[in-house]
């Protein structure tokens, strides 16, 4: 294997290194998905909410909300 003690220290040194940097680079990765994803939602809430509020206006106005293909099936 390897004759100097200080060498295969070195080269655990510079691998564990190397899987720590990879295990922070995923995990960055991951962290930014997750937050994407509760933007996303976010906004859906907020898009959600808007058209809920705008069809109870038009119903109290005694207009018939517009339905489209995506709100009827919902």
């Amino acid at each position: 294997m390897a004759r100097d003690p200080q060498s295969a220290r070195e080269r655990a040194e510079l691998n564990f290194g190397k899987t720590q940097t990879q295990s922070l680079a995923r995990n960055r990765i991951v962290e930014e998905s997750e937050a994407i994803a509760r933007e996303r939602d976010a906004k859906t809430a907020r898009l959600k909410e808007m058209r809920l509020q705008k069809e109870a206006e038009e119903m109290r106005a005694g207009t018939a909300p517009r339905t489209s293909k995506s709100t009827a099936k919902n």
